[in-house]
């Protein structure tokens, strides 16, 4: 992949380690406001059922007030929590508002961008929400590494529709044979690169790498370094 001059990174999963991060926020805003729930049991019901809304919310089948809302409220079901939809609009924007407070990143994500800084231009495309994804790059000390941020919302579309895609190609001056995409999300990151002439590598953050003719897949942030 000698051809590469620009690197665009996914950002959640990627190099944020949102799972960590998400668990101590709701730990955090569930003290705060004094709810009895157990931690294990929340999680392991909200998980899933996060990942169905995200699915939903990328092919703009709900809004994100919508995702925000429903993926606790159906936890809540769930699991027979009574609560009111005035707390949960509460905790929805809390947990928002202190997501940035906790800022793990995956093991090698410094190691990897400092290796990269030097040799090619380093970029963000992400799906997440765009008033949190900036604190989370400068809470966690990278946000610095990164030339140009491309949000969805700042698009009007999400990843992977080939227009985020294009959109960050003309902002970053670059063209799809001589760029890159890494993340976690096959459909989103890795298919949509590749469905507009991108190279793409998969970051499984849960060490389930994929056997592919059409990209890399690795198991940790420093096997990169390998392949760019």
């Amino acid at each position: 992949m000698k051809q590469i001059v620009h690197v665009f990174f996914d950002l959640d999963h990627t190099l944020w380690d949102f799972e960590k991060n998400s668990d101590l926020t709701f730990q955090k805003v569930f003290e705060v406001n004094n709810l009895n729930i157990d931690m294990a049991s929340f999680l392991d019901v909200y998980k899933p059922i996060n990942v169905e809304f995200w699915k939903l919310y990328s092919k703009d089948k709900v809004t994100k007030s919508e995702l925000r809302y429903g993926r606790l409220k159906n936890t809540f079901d769930a699991i027979n929590f009574i609560i009111s939809d005035e707390m949960i609009d509460l905790i929805a924007d809390q947990y928002i508002d202190h997501l940035a407070d906790f800022n793990y990143l995956f093991d090698g994500a410094i190691e990897l961008l400092e290796y990269l800084k030097g040799k090619y231009k380093l970029h963000i495309i992400t799906n997440g929400f765009e008033e949190v994804q900036n604190k989370k790059m400068i809470n966690s000390n990278i946000h610095h590494y990164f030339d140009k941020i491309i949000t969805s919302e700042s698009v009007g579309v999400k990843k992977p529709n080939p227009k985020v895609f294009t959109h960050a190609l003309e902002v970053a001056n670059a063209k799809s044979n001589n760029s890159i995409m890494i993340g976690d999300n096959l459909e989103a990151d890795i298919n949509g690169a590749l469905n507009i002439g991108m190279n793409a590598i998969h970051f499984s953050f849960d060490n389930n790498s994929i056997d592919s003719n059409d990209f890399v897949s690795v198991t940790s942030l420093l096997e990169i370094k390998h392949y760019i």
